[in-house]
């Protein structure tokens, strides 16, 4: 091989001219101006689409993956993307004293370089449940014992295989369940319990707390309360969706309230104060007179209570309930006043 001239004793060409070096931007799909940021961004992305558990049948996916993890190994690293950038992808010849490969802290070795637990001191992690879903982390995940998340991670760890990205790897099991809670429990907030099957057959009783003002869909995490890990590592988490059931009178939206509240004919002739029930206890509601149907009535504060920020509004809708007997009488009179008032209600509706 021939070197051309040093410049403060080290090389300025490529040490191998017969292989075509990889540009490990190009393969993240990224500029080489890219911040931190964008790299880890770019890498996410190319996990999940790569990632052997999601392309288990497709040999090139593999290989892709090992190239981008490759590339994501160094440029993570804020000193070997310094090297990367001057010398190309063997900058590791010319990583010389502390920090060269096997040498010391650097590279490879027991230090915190390619594979140890200080990677390029971003303190970047990458959750595989959160890409995945549960139990992507697990070891073999790919099937048979070998090709999983886990067997590359190690391959791609060199001897430092404590890095970050693996210690997903030993944590248990998440277990997921769904829980339907009565709608007062979800705007104010409560317990329940649930009933857990784990892997072992042995069935048990979980105390859950309710916040208060969680929506519909919305999920609890019990931390450390799933599978535990093999080995006595950390354990799983129970993830549990929260289902809210309906409430006859009262619907919810955001923070707001609805409420529907029946009223008399003579309540809403005349006006009246009535009692209506709230989250925060009953209240005494003013109906004025002449009141209609579906006329919507405003109670700042009684709606929904957050665990965060002001509580929302309620607004009770007034319902007028005809008594249910009438006789021909009184059918009579309201059919005079009826007429003594021609007023059409639908002149406003349109399509």
């Amino acid at each position: 091989m021939q070197v051309s001239p040093e410049q403060n004793g080290i090389p300025t060409t490529h040490p191998f001219p017969d292989r075509m070096p990889e540009d490990y931007y190009a393969t993240l799909g990224i500029n080489r101006s890219a911040s931190a940021e964008e790299i880890q961004q770019a890498y996410r992305q190319l996990v999940r689409k790569y990632h052997p558990d999601v392309n288990p049948d497709d040999a090139s996916a593999k290989k892709k993956f090992q190239r981008v993890q490759k590339a994501f190994d160094v440029l993570n690293d804020t000193q070997k993307r310094q090297l990367y950038d001057r010398y190309g992808s063997n900058f590791e010849a010319f990583a010389e004293g502390p920090g060269a490969s096997g040498r010391g802290p650097g590279f490879g070795g027991a230090g915190p370089g390619f594979g140890g637990p200080g990677t390029g001191g971003h303190g970047f992690e990458i959750n595989l449940e959160d890409l995945f879903g549960p139990g992507a982390g697990a070891a073999g995940a790919s099937g048979g014992g070998g090709g999983g998340f886990a067997d590359l991670f190690k391959h791609f760890g060199g001897r430092g295989g404590s890095s970050k990205r693996q210690t997903v790897n030993k944590r248990g099991s998440n277990l997921q369940h769904e829980l339907t809670i009565p709608f007062t429990t979800a705007v104010t907030g409560g317990e329940a319990q649930i009933a857990m099957h784990r892997a072992n057959g042995r069935s048990e009783t979980i105390q859950v707390k309710i916040p208060a003002g969680i929506d519909d869909g919305k999920k609890i995490r019990l931390r450390g309360q799933g599978e535990p890990a093999p080995g006595g590592g950390q354990a799983g988490d129970i993830l549990i969706k929260v289902r809210v059931a309906s409430h006859p009178y009262f619907r919810r939206k955001g923070k707001r309230l609805d409420v529907r509240v029946p009223v008399t004919l003579f309540e809403a002739l005349h006006g009246a104060k009535i009692d209506v029930p709230t989250p925060q206890g009953t209240i005494s509601l003013s109906i004025p007179p002449s009141t209609s149907s579906g006329t919507r009535l405003r109670v700042k504060g009684h709606g929904v209570v957050p665990q965060q920020g002001a509580p929302g509004d309620l607004f009770a809708e007034i319902q007028i309930v005809l008594p249910k007997k009438l006789d021909n009488a009184d059918r009579e009179k309201l059919v005079i006043i009826a007429k003594k008032y021609p007023d059409n209600p639908r002149t406003t509706l349109r399509w």
